[in-house]
């Protein structure tokens, strides 16, 4: 089982598609990667040699941010948003949908659930 970018590569997918479980990577990323690195796409994870596991290793270290820099980059970008007071800093902030969607029926997945208040009876 090939480790990189601290996470564990499954064996028996394509080079191509065990990459994408890395954070930050797509299927066209990847390609790429393996492309600058000089290994076969279509091999298997579990048919990789040390040297070509390392190829692909220093690539990725070279030309992308993946998994916890890039968690964390996305994290202060946001902050920076709600610390400046943006419109998008306030959607952020009162979690609601950031770019542009209507929230008067949908929008459940970011709200969350439904909280109604309470109507009291009138005698």
């Amino acid at each position: 089982m090939a480790r990189i970018a601290g996470v564990d590569l499954p064996n028996n997918k394509r080079l191509e598609v065990a990459l994408t479980y890395i954070y930050g990577i797509g299927f066209t990323m990847s390609q790429r990667i393996l492309e600058k690195a000089n290994v076969d796409p279509d091999k298997r994870v579990k048919d990789l040699t040390d040297e070509e596991i390392n190829q692909v290793r220093k690539t990725i270290e070279s030309t992308t941010k993946v998994e916890g820099d890039l968690r964390t980059e996305i994290a202060m970008n946001i902050k920076r948003l709600m610390d400046i007071g943006c419109y998008r800093g306030i959607r952020h902030r009162r979690s609601l949908p950031v770019r542009g969607q209507n929230t008067k029926n949908n929008a459940r997945t970011r709200k969350g659930y439904k909280k109604t208040s309470l109507g009291k009876k009138k005698k």
